[in-house]
């Protein structure tokens, strides 16, 4: 009997471990169902169940997909799932995996949004949501331990670090700086040592060599392809002779059409106007999205600047509440589209919102991520890579100390966040369950101290 269970055991754990389309919705699901504490945050949790629960990928392959979400336009959160979504299943892959990643919130989003009028108290959301930030800034710090453990080897690995941690916390660098200027260090101290200048004198006959024997044969296929050109112009026939009475059908045709559109404009007035404030409302969502760097929360001064000052679509105070209700959401806080969508055209201006808003960058990770893959043994990538590698942890500590500044006002607080290191080192459990409990646990000891 006992074979029988490890044998099952050892068989569902195979199952977890293959990462197929629904595996990747459902893995997904559940981080969006508890992604609470921002991008950073959530990159913890993404990090413990890709790693350590599911083994889909290892930790240079997450640093990797850290540094190229940090780069790029968007939530650092979204297009993570997006990359590890690709490089798992491919362009499927990663549809499946931004969806179950986004479904949940918007769906929260949407719900309050339908009873944003009835809500008028928080007292108690908000105990809930405390606890969960404690728990939020403990897994953050227990992930960049783990990391620093196996990637913070070398002294200036650790000078790295600790420069990346003082440049977003003290001098309120960006995160896309110092990514890109670690990335710089590294390549500096991989590519440019010593012992690559010693190699490089050492290849520099056989360079000119291949140097020579290439520009020989560059200019052997330019004459060839010269004379295909000239060969391929003489002999192509001349278009558009043939066609004249295709021609004078489709202006036919087209007259007809416009007739029938004009009718169609006349008699369906109200859609199309429907129709055009969605177009409107996709357009500025789809510019802010595929412009704007460093993550949600600096979109939200250009996202109401349009909405409130330009479009008219909300008030201040709206969109303050509009603000509150996706930082207390799990999921990125740019799901504030959603409610916007929802107060401007209803649920299909929700929908449209939030599609917009998040897939200039996901069609970029998408082209990056695919680009990066063809190129991942180029020696300079690695060594960018091997310098992003050490800051990822200094930001790391640096996002818990921006979590818990927000979100831990309390002693209780900052007691939930110390249970929740221990238990996450000492007994390594599902971080949903950890974070789960602690506004669990914050919720009763409200009670008891009220």
């Amino acid at each position: 009997m006992s074979r029988r269970v490890r044998f099952a055991q050892r068989r569902i754990e195979r199952i977890s471990r293959t990462p197929t389309l629904g595996g990747l919705f459902l893995s997904f699901l559940k981080i969006g169902l508890v992604g609470f504490g921002g991008g950073v945050a959530v990159l913890a949790q993404i990090r413990t169940l890709t790693v350590w629960q599911r083994r889909w990928i290892t930790d240079s392959d997450f640093v990797e997909a850290m540094a190229l979400a940090q780069s790029l336009p968007g939530t650092s959160a979204g297009n993570s799932v997006t990359y590890i979504g690709l490089r798992l299943r491919g362009c499927r892959g990663a549809s499946v995996s931004m969806a179950g990643f986004i479904l949940p919130s918007m769906l929260m989003m949407i719900g309050l949004a339908i009873v944003y009028k009835h809500i008028h108290t928080f007292s108690r959301t908000e105990q809930f949501f405390h606890g969960l930030n404690g728990a939020v800034v403990a897994l953050i710090l227990v992930t960049a331990w783990r990391m620093g453990k196996s990637i913070l080897s070398r002294r200036w690995q650790w000078i790295l670090a600790v420069l990346a941690f003082l440049a977003v916390a003290i001098l309120k660098a960006t995160v896309l700086e110092v990514v890109f200027a670690a990335g710089l260090i590294g390549i500096y101290i991989d590519s440019f040592s010593e012992r690559q200048w010693r190699r490089l004198r050492s290849l520099g006959t056989i360079v000119s060599r291949r140097r020579t024997r290439i520009r020989v044969r560059l200019a052997g296929q330019r004459r060839t392809r010269k004379k295909n050109l000239l060969r391929n112009y003489l002999s192509r026939k001349p278009d558009g002779v043939e066609n004249d009475s295709s021609v004078e059908d489709g202006q036919v045709s087209e007259n007809t059409t416009t007739f029938k559109s004009v009718s169609l404009i006349a008699v369906a007035m109200p859609i199309l106007a429907k129709l055009g404030l969605l177009i409107t409302l996709s357009a500025i969502f789809l510019r802010m999205g595929s412009v704007t760097f460093g993550g949600g929360l600096v979109m939200l001064p250009l996202i109401e600047s349009e909405v409130v000052n330009r479009q008219h679509w909300l008030s201040h105070q709206e969109f303050a509440d509009a603000t509150a209700l996706g930082q207390v959401t799990p999921g990125p806080v740019l799901i504030t589209a959603t409610f916007i969508g929802y107060r401007v055209a209803g649920t299909l201006g929700a929908l449209v919102a939030t599609i917009s808003i998040f897939l200039p960058a996901f069609l970029i990770t998408i082209a990056a991520a695919s680009s990066l893959r063809r190129f991942r043994n180029n020696e300079q990538v690695q060594s960018f890579l091997r310098g992003v590698a050490p800051a990822v942890v200094g930001l790391l500590v640096a996002a818990a100390v921006s979590v818990g500044r927000a979100g831990i006002h309390t002693w209780i607080g900052l007691s939930i966040m110390i249970v929740a290191m221990f238990t996450l080192i000492r007994f390594r459990p599902n971080a949903f369950w950890v974070i789960l409990g602690a506004g669990v646990l914050r919720l009763l000891i409200g009670l008891v101290v009220a």
